[in-house]
């Protein structure tokens, strides 16, 4: 079977970091296409053989991206396209459909309460959204909180299946060889008590509260290390400078070692206003870290000792890290218990098992669904609503 897996860009992130590990655990012939920015993700899945081609676009709206897309496509004769993140939908779904791929799958990673990635839930780009859905056999969801949220914007539920989010839990295991050569890189001495962020830096991930909160506990004996890099860089930089704490904050950049980075903190902070699954807590449970974390779907049912939730105040935030900084660091055990479910080589088969499926329930029928869809109604609607967000939407990736 001949795969396409289409996603917005391949810069750090939980998504993009996903589509890696299918990669690399997947049993189908694959190939990756990124709409743009193909970053260090996009040298990673190369390096461990996938082939992987960049678009190129340059702008929210592209229309003939789309048209580029679906000679790619079929071209290349794919049995599957499978999207990721919300540009990549609205383009591949209805360039698929038209190149007459048999199977067209989403991933949908980041669909929040009030945002989708970094958008506005707005009329527009759920009119957008749910008119490309339409070009669309299903639609993998990360957790069941996605899968509500799915529902409740207008996807047919029996168009969804979950499939949790993996992790290659033994390659997130605390190394102290790591730790030391971590905190070396940055300057930190051996003894040091670290407070950790990791991830990409958005507002969304409020890491600007966890700074706030560490504050008054931060000296030569403890600092924050915050590893990842985004737009919100430059306002988090600010927050430490205006709390008089910007020598005890290091912001590390983006780091391809999550492991190394995990190892060298003591403490796990997730101060997140709102998320889909939650990667970042489990890969620092994995690490064996305590983890103090204010939302995580993919914890929702399980109990561990590893992770504690916290109100998201700076208050209560501050009270949980003072406790933390009190405790001192302990052992680097991962709760197995966790990751019962959330194991790499299953969700890969999961996934590998769910594109069989489709294919041979859809491949003597595609050609009758092409007759029965409405492309015209989904094309005319689908273009009004671009119209209306490349109107109103910023540049970059806060558009399309």
């Amino acid at each position: 079977m001949k795969v396409l897996q289409v996603i917005t860009g391949l810069d750090a992130g939980g998504a993009e970091q996903q589509l890696a590990m299918l990669m690399r655990r997947t049993r189908h012939e694959s190939d990756v296409i990124a709409l743009y920015n193909p970053g260090p993700v996009a040298d990673q899945i190369r390096d461990e053989g996938t082939p992987v081609r960049n678009l190129g676009m340059r702008r929210n709206t592209e229309l003939g991206a789309l048209l580029r897309l679906r000679r790619l496509i079929r071209e290349g004769g794919y049995d599957v396209v499978h999207t990721h993140l919300y540009r990549s939908q609205i383009y591949a779904r209805p360039a698929a459909w038209l190149a007459g791929t048999p199977v067209v799958l989403t991933t949908e990673h980041s669909i929040g309460e009030t945002h989708i990635e970094r958008r506005k839930m707005s009329a527009s780009v759920r009119t957008l959204y749910l008119a490309s859905e339409l070009f669309s056999d299903g639609t993998i969801a990360v957790s069941e909180t996605v899968r509500d949220r799915l529902i409740r914007w207008g996807v047919r539920d029996s168009k969804i299946t979950v499939v949790p989010n993996g992790l290659e839990v033994d390659q997130l295991a605390f190394s102290a060889t790591d730790r030391n050569l971590t905190r070396q890189q940055f300057g930190i001495a051996p003894e040091t008590y670290v407070i950790g962020a990791l991830g990409r830096l958005d507002t969304n991930k409020r890491v600007d509260r966890t700074i706030e909160a560490a504050a008054p506990f931060l000296s030569d004996q403890c600092k924050v290390l915050v590893i990842g890099r985004g737009d919100d860089m430059p306002r988090l930089k600010a927050v430490a400078e205006q709390l008089g704490v910007a020598e005890r904050v290091i912001f590390g950049g983006y780091q391809g070692d999550t492991r190394a980075m995990l190892s060298a903190f003591d403490l796990y902070v997730a101060a997140s206003e709102q998320e889909t699954f939650g990667l970042s807590v489990l890969e620092a449970i994995a690490n064996g870290l305590p983890v103090l974390y204010t939302t995580c779907p993919a914890l929702i049912g399980i109990q561990t000792e590893r992770a504690r939730q916290v109100e998201g105040s700076v208050m209560a935030l501050r009270a949980e890290i003072s406790k933390a900084i009190e405790a001192g660091p302990g052992a680097r055990d991962p709760d197995r218990n966790v990751f019962a479910r959330y194991g790499a080589e299953s969700t890969a088969k999961q996934i590998d098992d769910l594109y069989e499926h489709l294919l041979a329930t859809r491949r003597g029928s595609w050609r009758r669904r092409r007759a029965r869809r409405a492309p015209i109604a989904a094309t005319s609607a689908s273009s009004e609503a671009l119209a209306e967000v490349a109107a109103t939407a910023p540049a970059g990736d806060g558009g399309i």
